[in-house]
C-alpha cells in the first residue's frame, strides 16, 4: 500500500518543489487539494485543442466541447451512483449548491414555523444560507448538538424531528474535526417524518465511496477542488422529481428554452439550473479528477488514509501539552489540535519555515470552536499524496516550534 501511494505522490508537480529550503509537506487538504498532472493536462488540452462554447454551436469544435462537457456529467453521475444525468447539476461548489437548494426548493416549499435541522459541526456554508432563509420567510433553525468527542447524538435527533421538520442539512464529514456522520441513518430519520435531507459532501468525496441511492439522500453536494479537481466547479445531485418541481435559481443563457417579453419557457433538466456559459474546463477537470480517484480505488484511499490518521494520532498524543480536538469513533483524515500556551497562528507560521503547510484558523466552523472553547486550532488534513514521512516531519516541526514559543 505504501509503495502504491508513493507512486501516486509523484504525479503531483507542485509537491516536487521546496518551501523555505525544505521539500513541501502539504497538509491543508481540508481547504483545497493539489492537482495531479492528468487533471492539469485535461484542462490544458481543452484550451489548446477543444475550446468552444457548448450546446449552441453546430460546428465540429463546439460539438466536441459539448461531448466533453456532457461526458463529465456522466462521469459525475457514475461517481455518485445517481440514476440519471438529469439529477446532476453543475455548480461552482458546495456553497452555491446549498444556496440553490435554499432559495429554490426550500423557499418554494417551506413557510413560517417550519423547521430545518443542522448540526453543530457544520461549515458556515451550511449555516448561513439557512439563516438567510429564516430571515426571509420565518422558518425555525434548530441545531443538533455534538458531544465532547465531536459526534452527533442520534438519539437526540430522533427526539428533535417532528411534523414541522422539513429538512435535515448535515455534513457527511466535518472539515474541522474529521467526524464522519451516519448520513444514511439520518436520511431514514428525516424521511420518517416526511422531511428531506441535504448532505454536504465536500470533505467526504475525496476520501470514501459515495452512493446517493444507498444513502437515499434528497440532495448531495460536492466541490471539485477538494477532490484533486479545479476550483469553481462542483455538483449538486438532487432527486429528479424535486428538481422538476423547483423553480430556477438564476436566469439567462442555457437555462432557457424560449424567451419573449411576455414570458420565458425554461429548459429541461439539468440545464434549468445552469444559467450562462458554464465552467466547461472545470467540468472536464472534475471528471478527470473523479477518474483519477476511481483508478486508485476509493476503498484503498480510505484504508491508506486510516493508516495515516492512526499513526499521526499516536505520534501527536506523545507531545506534552498537545490536545486533539475531535476524537470521534468514525473519523476521516483530519487532526485538529491545540498546544497549551501557544496560539495556533504562531505555531503554523513557524511550521511554514520547515516547509510544513497546515491550517490555523476556525476553519469556517466557528460554532465548533465555540463548543470546544478555543479560538482556533492547528489542522493537519491528509490526502492521497501524504506519507508517513510527512507525519514524522510534522511531529518534528511541532516539537521545534513548541520549544521556540514556550
Amino acid at each position: 500500500m505504501k509503495q502504491k501511494f508513493a507512486q501516486i505522490r509523484a504525479q503531483f508537480p507542485i509537491l516536487q518543489q521546496t518551501e523555505n529550503g525544505h521539500s513541501l509537506v502539504y497538509l491543508d487538504n481540508g481547504a483545497t487539494s493539489q492537482k495531479p498532472e492528468r487533471v492539469i493536462k485535461a484542462i490544458d488540452d481543452y484550451y489548446r485543442w477543444q475550446n468552444a462554447n457548448v450546446h449552441r454551436g453546430v460546428y465540429g469544435l463546439s460539438e466536441r466541447a459539448t461531448e466533453l462537457y456532457e461526458g463529465a456529467r456522466e462521469v459525475s453521475r457514475t461517481f455518485l451512483n445517481a440514476k440519471s444525468t438529469r439529477e446532476i447539476v453543475f455548480v461552482r461548489g458546495v456553497t452555491e449548491a446549498i444556496n440553490l437548494v435554499a432559495q429554490s426548493w426550500a423557499r418554494s416549499n417551506l413557510q413560517a414555523g417550519d423547521e430545518i435541522i443542522i448540526t453543530e459541526m457544520e461549515h458556515h456554508s451550511n449555516i448561513v444560507p439557512w439563516q438567510l432563509l429564516r430571515d426571509q420567510i420565518g422558518i425555525r433553525l434548530s441545531v443538533l448538538r455534538i458531544n465532547q468527542r465531536g459526534e452527533v447524538c442520534m438519539n437526540a435527533l430522533k427526539g428533535m424531528v417532528s411534523e414541522k421538520t422539513k429538512l435535515i442539512a448535515t455534513t457527511q464529514m466535518s472539515n474541522a474535526l474529521g467526524s464522519i456522520n451516519p448520513v444514511k441513518e439520518m436520511a431514514a430519520i428525516a424521511h420518517s417524518v416526511g422531511a428531506k435531507i441535504l448532505v454536504d459532501g465536500a470533505q467526504a468525496t475525496p476520501h470514501m465511496t459515495v452512493d446517493v441511492q444507498d444513502i437515499d439522500c434528497d440532495f448531495y453536494a460536492l466541490s471539485g477542488h477538494k477532490m484533486y479537481g479545479p476550483t469553481g466547479i462542483g455538483v449538486l445531485y438532487a432527486k429528479e422529481a424535486l428538481l422538476e418541481a423547483m423553480p430556477p435559481y438564476q436566469g439567462g443563457g442555457d437555462m432557457i428554452y424560449s424567451v419573449t417579453f411576455d414570458k420565458t419557457e425554461y429548459n429541461v433538466l439539468p440545464y434549468k439550473f445552469e444559467a450562462g456559459t458554464p465552467h466547461i474546463e472545470g467540468a472536464i477537470g472534475l471528471a478527470e479528477a473523479m477518474r483519477f480517484l476511481n483508478d486508485i480505488g476509493l476503498s484503498d484511499v480510505a484504508a491508506y488514509e486510516a493508516e495515516l490518521l492512526a499513526y499521526a494520532t499516536e505520534r501527536l498524543k506523545q507531545i506534552e501539552g498537545l490536545r486533539i480536538i475531535g476524537e470521534a469513533e468514525h473519523k476521516g483524515g483530519v487532526l485538529s489540535f491545540i498546544i497549551d500556551g501557544v496560539h495556533p497562528h504562531d505555531m503554523a507560521t513557524l511550521m511554514d519555515q520547515d516547509g510544513i503547510a497546515v491550517r490555523a484558523s476556525h476553519h469556517c466552523a466557528m460554532p465548533v470552536m465555540q463548543h470546544f472553547n478555543v479560538p482556533a486550532t492547528v489542522r493537519a488534513s491528509f490526502g492521497v499524496y501524504n506519507s508517513f514521512d510527512d507525519i514524522d516531519r510534522l511531529v518534528t516541526s511541532i516539537e521545534e516550534a513548541k520549544e521556540m514559543l514556550l
